[in-house]
């Protein structure tokens, strides 16, 4: 496997060594000691698994308690995946990565807690599989709009989106709660000298 950090260093490219020959393919996608000799060094609790047409884009979710760490990848179609800093005191606070994800290129992405997750599909369909470092905690979700001007996150977008109700009620990040070391409180981009 190859680990590459992204401009943010802690967000981290993984590509898997795939084998295959007119029968198919093998790939590890997860291997504990290979992991934490990257420093990639967590317990995963949970596994997820979602389908979404072409178009749909879904978060920036994160949950401000139990913060979950993803291990993301596709396994049919393609995506473009994004992962927005908002951990407060953090150099990247209000800066993101977006990757291409795809069943072609058989990357994935290592998303760390404290970090806003979304994705937007750019097939006609994507299978999308994650583990995470926490369980899915409702009560401690909260959702960052994926259009804010803040961020300026260049979705590679083919018209208008397909957003949730709840996505499309989340807040800007100026007014979101972020982490700051374990706790959370509202910050603003202007303290931040942004």
């Amino acid at each position: 496997m190859r680990f590459i950090k992204t401009e943010i260093p802690d967000v981290v490219i993984i590509e898997p060594r795939v084998f295959g020959d007119e029968r198919g393919f093998f790939m590890e996608t997860w291997q504990r000691k290979t992991f934490a000799g990257n420093g990639i060094d967590f317990d995963f609790v949970q596994d997820n698994h979602s389908l979404s047409g072409k178009g749909i884009l879904r978060g920036l979710h994160y949950q401000i308690r139990k913060p979950q760490g993803k291990l993301v990848r596709v396994v049919e179609g393609e995506v473009f995946d994004v992962a927005v800093d908002i951990r407060s005191g953090s150099k990247w606070f209000g800066k993101w990565v977006g990757v291409r994800l795809s069943d072609e290129n058989k990357s994935m992405l290592w998303v760390p807690p404290g970090f806003a997750h979304g994705f937007y599909v750019l097939s006609d369909r994507a299978t999308f599989m994650y583990k995470c470092t926490d369980y899915y905690a409702p009560e401690h979700e909260r959702c960052i709009v994926w259009n804010d001007p803040d961020l300026n996150i260049a979705w590679p977008l083919d018209g208008e989106p397909v957003l949730s109700g709840k996505d499309l009620q989340g807040t800007r990040l100026v007014e979101a709660e972020v982490f700051q070391e374990g706790f959370t409180f509202r910050h603003s981009l202007t303290e931040a000298g942004q």
